[in-house]
C-alpha cells in the first residue's frame, strides 16, 4: 500500500484515498465532509461518468423526448431553446434516468436490448472514469493546490474490476495511486438498503451476463413476457440478488487495501476523525498479516 504504516499515513504530506462499497453507506457523505473542510479534493466517479463520458447520451435522450412534443420540437429546430443536464455530486438523477429500467414501455420501461446497450455504455464510461483518478490527483494538486484527495466511487465498481487478477488495470492503477478503503456494511445495513430501495427503486448497473440471467429467471419465475414486465417490480426483485452477488466481490477487493465499518463512517464529524479512522484501519490490517 502507498502508506506502509499508521505513522506513514499520519505523517504523509499528501493523503490520497479511494472509497468503495454499497451505495448508501456513506461514501459521498464523507467525501462531501472532507471537501467542505477545504483540505480535500473530491473526485466523484459517478459525476465524471455523467458529465464527461455519458453527458451527450443523456442530453440527446432528453432532446429525443422533447422532439415528440410539437411545441418543443419547433423551438429545438429553430435553436430557440437549450436542453442540458444539471447533474451534480448530490443529484445524479439525469444519469439514473438515462440508464432506466427494463420492462413494459407503457409503464415507463425500456426495451431490453436498448437497456443492455445503455448498460454497455455505462460499463465503458465507468472504466474510463476510474482510470481518470490518477489524472485528477495530479490535476487537483497542480491546478487547485489540493494535497489531499478522495475518490468517491459508485457501488458498481466491483462489476467493473477483477479483484482476483493482480494485473487488473483499474485496480492496479488505483492501488498504486491511492489507499483503497472498503466501507463495510452489516446485515442490518443491507436490510435497510433493501427497504429503502423497495420504497424508491432506482436504476443500477449489472454485469452483462448476470443481467441476462436475472432477466431470464424473472420471466420464468413470474410467468411473464418481456413486454408485460413491470420495470419497478423487476428492479426490486433484482436488487437483493445484486447485493448478495456484490458482497464477496467487495470482500475480494478489500485485500487491495483496508476496511472500515459503515457504522464508524456515519459517526465522522471532521477531517481529523477521518484521518484517525483510516489509521485504525491500517493498524488492523497490519495486525492481521
Amino acid at each position: 500500500m502507498i502508506y506502509s504504516s499508521v505513522q506513514a499515513w499520519r505523517d504523509a504530506p499528501r493523503r490520497k484515498v479511494m472509497l468503495f462499497g454499497m451505495s448508501g453507506l456513506g461514501k459521498t457523505h464523507v467525501s462531501n465532509m472532507l471537501r467542505s473542510s477545504g483540505d480535500w479534493f473530491h473526485y466523484s466517479v459517478d459525476y465524471r461518468i455523467g458529465t464527461r463520458y455519458m453527458g451527450e447520451h443523456i442530453v440527446d435522450n432528453a432532446k429525443r423526448e422533447a422532439m415528440k412534443v410539437p411545441f418543443l420540437r419547433d423551438l429545438l429546430l429553430s435553436d430557440s431553446i437549450y436542453i442540458g443536464s444539471n447533474i451534480t455530486f448530490n443529484n445524479l438523477a439525469p444519469l439514473s434516468s438515462y440508464l432506466g429500467k427494463p420492462g413494459s414501455l407503457d409503464l415507463g420501461g425500456l426495451d431490453f436490448l436498448e437497456y443492455v446497450r445503455r448498460q454497455d455504455q455505462h460499463q465503458i464510461a465507468e472504466s474510463a472514469a476510474l482510470l481518470d483518478t490518477k489524472h485528477f490527483i495530479v490535476r487537483a494538486r497542480e491546478l487547485y493546490g489540493y494535497n489531499n484527495f478522495v475518490c468517491d466511487t459508485g457501488g458498481s465498481i466491483c462489476e467493473i474490476v477483477n479483484p482476483s487478477d493482480p494485473q487488473d488495470p483499474i485496480l492496479k492503477s488505483l492501488f498504486e495511486n491511492t489507499l483503497i478503503v472498503w466501507i463495510k456494511g452489516s446485515d442490518v445495513h443491507t436490510s435497510e438498503l433493501v427497504r429503502r430501495f423497495d420504497q424508491a427503486p432506482k436504476p443500477m448497473f449489472y454485469k452483462p451476463e448476470f443481467l441476462v440471467t436475472l432477466w431470464s429467471d424473472y420471466m420464468t419465475q413470474n410467468r411473464v413476457e418481456e413486454k408485460n414486465i413491470d420495470p419497478d417490480a423487476f428492479v426490486r426483485w433484482a436488487y437483493s440478488r445484486a447485493l448478495a452477488r456484490r458482497q464477496p466481490l467487495y470482500q475480494a477487493m478489500s485485500k487491495w487495501g483496508i476496511s472500515v465499518a459503515a457504522a464508524d463512517i456515519s459517526q465522522l464529524q471532521s477531517n481529523q476523525d477521518f484521518i484517525d479512522l483510516i489509521a485504525d484501519g491500517i493498524q488492523a490490517r497490519s495486525a492481521s498479516i
